[in-house]
């Protein structure tokens, strides 16, 4: 069974039917619908995959590819500001660490304040990473087990440091997005309108994109010249298959 498109579409074309989801929506979902709804296996269960690149590798619009085939995507970096603003115990250890200046007056984290700590002292960024990540995978475990009461085949984690904070260890597969530097750098000016030294300092202080991809399940080259659509229906097919559905 093949994707129903009338032409499969490079990075840049994808990227603006996402943005417009009405007509990809329907289309990609007309062609999973069966699929997706066909009953499990007795043996097989709902995976967790994580999916993660490097700065402007492009990972967002991936998932929303997935999205748009049905995956439910947890946002990693979204929900950890969430934890971070809601969670007492998350707040009372921020506070330990940090001072009562961690959070404003009227509850909210000051984020300011905290990077200027942090990133100037390794030493309490790794036990700020240390409360927050292990939070973060709990908080992503119970949304998984929510989601699974409606059957999706598979969920999906994004996050920027996935295998940096080893959550990725917890996960039953791994998908990495990747694009040249040169392309990412353009893409990251583009959508932050900073300088390129700013950006390759960001890159240069993340994991090297090559170790992250020798540790894929999955890769996805996401380069303007590759095909994206198809790529992710690859993966899609392959996790699908992994559960004899």
């Amino acid at each position: 069974m093949g994707i129903r498109l009338s032409r499969f579409l490079t990075w840049s074309e994808s990227r603006k039917l996402i943005e417009y989801p009405k007509t990809t929506i329907k289309t990609l979902k007309t062609c999973v619908v069966t699929q997706n709804s066909k009953p499990k296996t007795q043996n097989s269960k709902t995976l967790r995959v994580g999916i993660t690149g490097g700065i402007g590798s492009g990972k967002t619009t991936v998932c929303r590819i997935f999205e748009a085939l049905g995956i439910p995507v947890y946002d990693a970096d979204y929900w950890a500001r969430w934890v971070i603003a809601n969670d007492p115990e998350v707040r009372a250890a921020i506070v330990a660490l940090l001072g009562p200046e961690a959070y404003l007056p009227d509850g909210t984290y000051h984020r300011a304040f905290v990077a200027g700590i942090v990133f100037n002292t390794p030493e309490k960024l790794a036990a700020l990473n240390a409360v927050v990540h292990p939070a973060v995978e709990r908080h992503s475990r119970a949304w998984h087990d929510q989601q699974v009461r409606n059957g999706p085949p598979y969920t999906l984690k994004e996050a920027a440091l996935l295998v940096e904070s080893g959550s990725h260890l917890f996960l039953d597969a791994l998908i990495v997005v990747t694009a040249p530097e040169e392309i990412r750098v353009r893409r990251v000016q583009a959508r932050d309108h900073v300088s390129a030294e700013a950006v390759h300092a960001r890159i240069r202080n993340q994991m090297p994109e090559a170790e992250k991809a020798a540790l894929a399940d999955h890769l996805i080259i996401n380069d303007g010249q590759h095909l994206l659509i198809p790529q992710v229906w690859a993966v899609h097919q392959k996790l699908l298959a992994s559960q004899d559905f």
